[in-house]
């Protein structure tokens, strides 16, 4: 292996022309140069694939046990090493931004998700330009780097079509190649898709089979195989995440039907056969206890039994889903084998980001957002009866019970967010590199984490830290590589000691122990009592012993217990945990956050063709009065479509002309529609048309009136008996002129949505805006340069 000739401390490598003749004349005998060579990184560097799940907990791929099969993730860890002690940070957003930098998640920013973000510097959301992201410092090396799936880790601020991109995979993330979404999660059948930074459309429609992760799937193994051929001596990272399977739980009917009647006898029966598993394949101790379920978690039994089919089936789609995503990872796995360097690739299979999610409520839901917006009472017994059949198909937006996602984290305690307890943050992983692990089929039980996979890559690429990128100076990486775990199975574990902390769940690891505090309970979305954080109540485990967390020593080991908490205050110091927050709704609002806002004030203007704006990229209407005003050319023969639309099939709002007619439709979770109809066809020739919204007041989610206008004249009324306070989707978006993703009304689709007419402007006013039912042009040239 020969020397490698670049200092690769400071990025980008700084160029060095080498010292020689000039000549005059480039005839001359001695004119002579070096060979311009590409960077590439040291010899011997592998290819990099690392694999990121969403939501999915310890107990639920068969690799560990569990009732989902995941061949492809078994395959990997036959040849490979599986990790049973390898964690999370108990949350997505905050996971992801670790693992791409090597840092805590505060320490980068990402206490929490993007959406709730504040201004303290552990929550900001915000990456410090001292911790430049891994593509970055491998793409710096002479990497070929590419991103597929899901982004969580750009500000809410920083996410229209207008950036910045900084925080963006392919601006300053360091991925020269990104296709995916920005944000938390997205509809699988129609999802609101980038390539790069330039929104694009779903190349088919779920009626003609079009699914997510299948998309992502061909997408990366067309950027594999073309990077091969072209590039068959530069090594590649590439990132691979897909949204699944966070919930919306979409996935095609044949893969349900595989699952059918398996999990009618409930949770409970399910976590025993789990862990029976999980001992039987060693990927728990012989001596783990399975731990017992928390009061907040009901019993299958105590469940309604008319509501047990569908419970059942809410799993059955789940485990149809993690099927259908290791389906498609293996797809990808099989490009690179294909291509021959399936052995030289460096290969991180994490099967989830945190652990199984609770955020579906006790009864689960058709509709997720339901519970985001503190309304999950609507979806009653009998109307997720009725939705039974649909659960997994295109209309609907689904999520399991806690119940499930607490069997899916066998053995442990608890689920997703709850950061203290290893069913919040302890995920199956498996690494795959044949030609730097000697023991195929291995387990590993060194305490690890998400943090330790970036310097794992560098050390295994001959990489150093860098000390210098774009001219920033770097703060050291936080994480410990994993290498030395490769091939010493018994060494003792070198990451010794790590924080964790979530919305004031926390806890803290230290060589073998650790001491943890449940705070708050994650499916309860609006309502209930927290405690003082110092009235939090700790519990003490010693993990040498205690694979599962299931005997709480604090009654023996009450000094261990105070200096562990001690330990816990010094670490949050030091990595901007402080202070603690346990807010949550809140903090979705950005004012009452202290975030930025891309909107100010109390009026915005949209004009035709704009679209794929994100909900924090629009002056909020929700619980107040609001207008909406356009200024249209309608031709003789009349004129339809979409104005403005918010939102879309499971909750918005839109204003649109139907048979000539303007018409309001608020669509409330998919459950309720109240639409309001002008009595009167819009006439031909430049017109302003309007619809203003009389909120009740009187708290949130109220209804109010809607009144409807032609230059200023009012020509219908109507009611809305009830809104949506919090949120319309964590995935559509706004539109002007046109509706993509899903239509807030039946009364369009997409391809009917677009405008016959001509918009000049549309303005959105919140509040009384005094206009009097008309905007007059100095009026909103006023507005418009108020803005500035």
């Amino acid at each position: 292996m020969s020397a490698d000739r670049h200092a690769r401390t400071m990025l980008p490598i700084p160029d060095r022309p080498a010292p020689g003749l000039t000549t005059y004349d480039a005839k001359d005998p001695d004119t002579s140069y070096p060979p311009i060579e590409p960077l590439l990184p040291p010899e011997g560097a592998p290819n990099v694939l690392i694999i990121l799940l969403d939501d999915v907990g310890f107990g639920a791929s068969s690799a560990f046990g569990g009732p989902c099969a995941t061949p492809n993730a078994e395959r990997l860890a036959a040849r490979g090493l599986k990790f049973n002690r390898f964690h999370t940070t108990a949350l997505c957003a905050p996971t992801r931004q670790a693992m791409l930098t090597g840092r805590n998640h505060h320490s980068v920013g990402m206490g929490s998700i993007t959406e709730t973000a504040t201004s303290a510097p552990g929550n900001s959301s915000l990456r410090p330009n001292t911790k430049a992201p891994l593509a970055m410092t491998l793409k710096l090396n002479g990497y070929s780097t590419a991103q597929f799936g899901k982004c969580h880790e750009v500000p809410v601020w920083q996410s229209s079509p207008m950036g910045p991109f900084d925080a963006w995979p392919s601006g300053g993330g360091g991925f020269e190649t990104f296709y995916g979404f920005i944000g938390g999660e997205n509809n699988q059948y129609d999802p609101a898709l980038y390539s790069g930074t330039t929104p694009v459309e779903p190349p088919r429609s779920a009626e003609e089979g079009y699914h997510l992760t299948e998309d992502l799937a061909d997408h990366a193994v067309g950027w594999v195989r073309q990077q091969k051929a072209l590039m068959p001596d530069r090594p590649f990272f590439l990132y691979f995440a897909p949204g699944a399977t966070h919930a919306p739980h979409h996935v095609p009917a044949e893969w349900i039907e595989k699952y059918a009647g398996r999990f009618d006898e409930g949770w409970d029966v399910e976590r025993e056969r789990t862990f029976a598993r999980q001992k039987e394949l060693g990927v728990v101790p012989a001596d783990t206890v399975l731990t017992e379920r928390h009061a907040e978690i009901p019993a299958w039994a105590d469940m309604p039994d008319e509501l047990k089919p569908v419970l059942a089936r809410q799993m059955e789609v789940y485990a149809a889903f993690l099927e259908h995503t290791d389906h498609h990872v293996g797809r990808l796995l099989d490009a690179i084998e294909d291509l021959g360097v399936l052995d030289d690739t460096l290969i991180y299979y994490v099967i989830g980001d945190n652990g199984a999610s609770a955020e579906g409520t006790v009864n689960g839901a058709f509709n997720e957002m339901a519970n985001f917006n503190g309304m999950a009472a609507l979806e009653t017994p009998e109307f997720l009866v009725s939705k039974m059949a649909e659960f997994g198909s295109p209309s609907s937006y689904n999520h399991y019970s806690v119940g499930w996602g607490w069997a899916m984290n066998s053995p442990l305690q608890w689920t997703k967010q709850v950061a203290s307890h290893w069913g919040g943050t302890r995920n199956g992983t498996i690494v795959h590199w044949p030609r730097g692990i000697t023991e195929p089929g291995g387990l590993r039980s060194q305490f690890t984490h998400v943090i330790d996979v970036a310097p794992t890559i560098l050390q295994a690429a001959g990489l150093p830290e860098p000390t210098v990128v774009n001219g920033v100076q770097q703060s050291p990486m936080e994480g410990t590589s994993m290498l030395y775990t490769f091939n010493e199975p018994d060494t003792p574990e070198r990451h010794d000691l790590q924080y964790f902390e979530m919305f004031g769940n926390r806890g803290i690891y230290h060589r073998g122990w650790s001491a943890v505090t449940k705070h708050k309970t994650p499916w309860v979305m609006v309502g209930g009592t927290v405690p003082e954080f110092d009235d939090d109540v700790w519990e003490l485990y010693d993990g040498r012993t205690d694979f599962s967390q299931a005997r709480n020593l604090v009654a023996e080991h009450p000094d261990r217990l105070a200096a562990l908490q001690r330990l816990w205050l010094i670490e949050a110091t030091k990595y901007n945990v402080l202070p603690l927050d346990d807010r949550t709704g809140e903090r979705l609002e950005a004012s009452m956050a202290g975030r930025p806002t891309l909107i100010r004030g109390t009026s915005q203007q949209f004009f035709a063709g704009m679209g794929r704006l994100s909900e924090n990229s629009v002056v909020s209407v929700k619980n107040r009065s609001f207008s909406v005003t356009a200024e249209i050319e309608v031709p003789a023969g009349g004129v339809q479509g979409v104005l403005i639309a918010q939102g879309g099939r499971f909750g918005g709002w839109s204003v649109y002309v139907t048979g000539g007619r303007l018409r309001f439709c608020y669509n409330v979770l998919s459950i309720h529609e109240f639409t309001v109809t002008a009595d009167v066809p819009v006439p031909a020739g430049t017109h302003q048309v309007r619809m203003e919204f009389a909120y009740d007041g009187g708290g949130l989610a109220k209804g109010g009136d809607v009144t409807l206008f032609h230059d200023g004249a009012a020509v219908g009324t109507g009611r809305v008996a009830m809104t949506q306070p919090m949120v319309f989707s964590a995935d559509e978006t706004t539109d002007i002129g046109y509706e993509s993703g899903t239509t807030v009304s039946p009364d369009y689709t997409n391809a009917t949505s677009r405008f016959t007419g001509r918009i000049h402007w549309v303005q959105v006013d919140v509040g009384d805006d005094g206009h009097d039912h008309v905007i007059d042009p100095e009026e909103r040239m006023r507005i418009a340069m108020a803005r500035q």
